[in-house]
């Protein structure tokens, strides 16, 4: 999922400080990535050009990507488009457990904000607190991180590669919404030693 500005929307902002450092405005470096041929839509390919052809600083060079690609018709997916496309087809059934644990986490804080990725969705206070994403064999993999000791929990196991996760549980594709509120002590835990 792309981060970034819509067009119109702080682009002129910019334009001073782009001009100043770069030589060019962002409509400027924009027309100039339609015009060398590059696909928008692919925008680590755009990042690598700004970066091999032109030498453009990491903040910039995507700043000038994603307003490219939003020029050319991107949209950034919702976090239901984002839930559908990762629960689609077999893993269905797993959604309302997915929709429950993000809930019950979001619901922990005001301070909390839902962010979905291509391959799991993040709820996250100060810095990313737990993940959640289809996992092995049917289940639903819930990580949380733990920046002090984890909670003594038998469900708790040390994750592997997931996010900022320490640990996870794994929920049966035939869990209820007891088994999600169960969650809850593991989720605040997580929350408070996040913020």
């Amino acid at each position: 999922m792309m981060g970034g500005m819509e067009p119109g929307d702080g682009t002129a902002a910019d334009t001073g400080p782009m001009q100043e450092r770069t030589g060019r405005t962002l409509d400027e470096w924009v027309d100039l990535v339609r015009h060398a041929g590059l696909d928008p839509l692919q925008p680590d390919d755009v990042r690598r050009w700004l970066t091999d052809v032109h030498g453009i600083p990491q903040d910039l060079r995507s700043t000038i990507a994603d307003a490219a690609a939003h020029r050319a018709g991107w949209v950034e997916q919702t976090l239901e488009d984002s839930a559908d496309a990762l629960y689609a087809g077999p893993k269905a059934e797993l959604r309302p457990l997915h929709d429950g644990v993000v809930a019950l986490a979001a619901g922990l804080g005001d301070d909390c904000v839902v962010e979905a990725r291509s391959t799991a969705t993040h709820v996250v206070r100060r810095t990313q607190f737990v993940s959640v994403a289809p996992g092995p064999h049917g289940t639903l993999r819930v990580g949380f991180c733990f920046r002090a000791k984890a909670p003594a929990d038998k469900r708790l196991s040390e994750a592997k590669a997931f996010g900022q996760s320490t640990h996870w549980v794994h929920l049966a594709s035939d869990s209820d919404e007891n088994d999600v509120r169960s969650l809850e002590p593991l989720l605040r835990a997580a929350y408070g030693q996040n913020g």
